[in-house]
């Protein structure tokens, strides 16, 4: 690495061309560089860069169709990458994100504590009642489904989009795998996971004007959750299977046996009861009774040991001094 650390920002750009210049102007001096990504914008946000911001470090890479959110930082990533970044954080360009917030992102990761670090606006709870209803309703929905599916059990507010990455963790990324739709930042922390990198939150504010976002709850939560279902089911493999068996594999194993044989044994008693007229036998219901209280036994001490096992040593090793 070098002498100080190359910090380079990652501005993916969809209709967002009114706040745009004002969000580069407040990048901090000491980021090396600044990738805007135009995601086949219709309102030419590339351009409107390109003829009035004067800024040196800023760089416009367009991408000939839309990708996606996801898809525009994959693209900023693999850019700062070529341009020889150390970390790489990733602000949008509607104007939400405070970019004098970034030495919070970048400082645990180039001091090695972290791996990742993103953004969580629920640390504060004086600031939640400025957020709308719907938001907060959805963010604590998605931040629950997103820690069994990444098993990341100690952050929240999973969709925040404000974050930073160690270039050698980036590198790992199975980037053309990465959801390229607004599914992306949910899905980095279940590859992140796979890698055993360390993620840290960053208690934050998110400034909520007059831009319009294009995520749309009630939309994309079906979506959310059957990738979220998909993910869990790949991490468990990966994890507990395929990497390495340990207690907790036989926990889990024997607890959904155990779990699924009572449900099953208490349906059939149950049929069997409304069809004849007769209650069943004081030995059948303890025996559904039994095999229920001891799989859920075993589930819970899988997902004990599952908590336990957050990732918390970083995988990155180099250093540098920064700013």
């Amino acid at each position: 690495m070098n002498a100080h650390a190359h910090v380079a920002v990652v501005i993916p750009c969809y209709r967002a061309r009114e706040h745009v210049l004002g969000v580069i102007e407040a990048v901090p001096p000491t980021v090396a560089s600044i990738h805007i990504v135009d995601d086949a914008c219709p309102d030419g946000t590339g351009r409107h860069v390109e003829s009035l911001c004067r800024d040196p470090r800023v760089r416009v890479h367009r991408n000939p169709r839309n990708l996606g959110v996801g898809g525009a930082v994959m693209r900023g990533y693999e850019e700062a990458l070529a341009a020889g970044a150390d970390v790489i954080v990733k602000i949008d360009g509607d104007g939400q994100m405070d970019p004098r917030l970034l030495p919070l992102f970048v400082g645990p990761i180039v001091s090695g504590e972290a791996d990742y670090t993103k953004g969580n606006r629920f640390f504060d709870l004086t600031n939640i009642a400025r957020m709308p209803a719907l938001r907060i309703f959805g963010n604590a929905v998605l931040s629950f489904m997103s820690k069994l599916s990444t098993g990341y059990w100690d952050i929240f507010d999973p969709t925040n989009g404000y974050t930073a990455i160690h270039a050698d963790v980036a590198r790992r990324l199975p980037m053309a795998k990465i959801s390229q739709r607004y599914f992306f930042e949910s899905d980095i922390l279940f590859r992140l996971n796979t890698l055993r990198a360390v993620v840290v939150d960053i208690p934050m504010d998110a400034h909520y004007g007059n831009e319009v976002s294009n995520l749309r709850v009630s939309r994309v939560l079906p979506d959310f959750l059957w990738k979220h279902v998909r993910n869990f089911g790949k991490r468990i493999f990966y994890n507990f299977f395929l990497r390495e068996l340990s207690i907790a594999s036989f926990e889990l194993v024997v607890g959904v046996g155990l779990t699924a044989t009572g449900l099953v044994h208490g349906a059939l008693g149950w049929w069997e009861s409304s069809q004849t007229g007769h209650p069943n036998p004081p030995g059948t219901v303890m025996l559904t009774a039994l095999l229920l209280i001891m799989g859920l036994q075993f589930l819970l001490a899988f997902l004990n040991y599952d908590i336990s096992s957050t990732p918390h040593r970083a995988i990155h090793t180099s250093r540098a001094p920064w700013p």
